[in-house]
């Protein structure tokens, strides 16, 4: 099957538009399940109402698994905001309104949070074994109720087209602590934009009325997960940094 070139390029996945359709093609190096796994995160969202691309089916496309669903056109918000950051507050607000929305949803049979967070947590190579039995004691620790969290909420992941926004990409989502899923976008942020970080969090703050420092106890759980995904050197440093000031070595 011809699917022409690629709109989009990933770490996990190219991502082709044909026939009106998105298709999403996984590299050859993943787990065989690994279509079928997002699939059902994204799913799941969907039925619980929330603005997300309908999963047509999996398949495999020229001996490669794939997920072929629902194509959205517009822009990312990502693009719309670096392309006027005199909107930047406009924009922000916005997405921490959808991302509520998410956080809104009780959320029981998706992964839980704390089972991908230790997988992530003891696969990472740069933090020694006291440090990691240490984070997974401290997540184990914490008291919530399991909300629907995105596990990879930015400004690039919401498309808007005629002031309607979609979510996409949805194989980090889990049943957790929505405390979390706010640092880890935070963090996100912090890498590129201390001033958009800083907005982001300010916004979410205000508008769900939870206390910053409830959100910073998950600092250095979420920075040691992260630790296990393909970050720069540059990056690796100051997510280390963030465990060591929890955790020395």
């Amino acid at each position: 099957m011809n699917l022409g070139e690629p709109i989009k390029k990933g770490n996990t996945a190219e991502i082709y538009l044909h026939d009106g359709k998105v298709y999403k093609v996984f590299n050859d190096n993943l787990p065989d399940t690994e279509a079928e796994y997002e699939a059902n995160k994204q799913k799941y969202a969907y039925s619980c109402g929330l603005p997300v691309p309908c999963v047509y089916e999996t398949a495999c496309i020229n001996g490669k698994q794939a997920l072929i669903m629902e194509y959205i056109r517009g822009r990312t918000i990502g693009d719309m905001l670096y392309g006027d950051m005199a909107k930047a507050h406009e924009y922000m607000d916005l997405s921490v309104d959808v991302q509520l929305s998410i956080h809104a949803v009780n959320a029981a049979s998706l992964e839980l949070m704390t089972d991908k967070l230790k997988r992530q947590l003891l696969s990472a190579r740069l933090i020694n074994d006291n440090q990691k039995n240490a984070l997974i004691e401290m997540m184990y620790a914490m008291k919530y109720e399991n909300r629907l969290c995105h596990g990879d909420y930015h400004i690039f992941n919401l498309i808007s087209d005629d002031n309607h926004v979609t979510i996409i990409d949805w194989v980090d989502s889990s049943s957790g602590d929505f405390r979390a899923d706010v640092y880890r976008s935070y963090l996100l942020y912090s890498q590129f934009s201390q001033e958009l970080a800083g907005l982001y969090l300010r916004l979410y703050c205000e508008k769900s009325g939870v206390n910053e420092d409830k959100i910073f106890l998950w600092a250095p759980i979420i920075a040691g997960a992260r630790l296990s995904e393909n970050v720069s050197s540059e990056e690796a440093n100051l997510l280390l940094d963030i465990v060591r000031r929890y955790y020395p070595e």
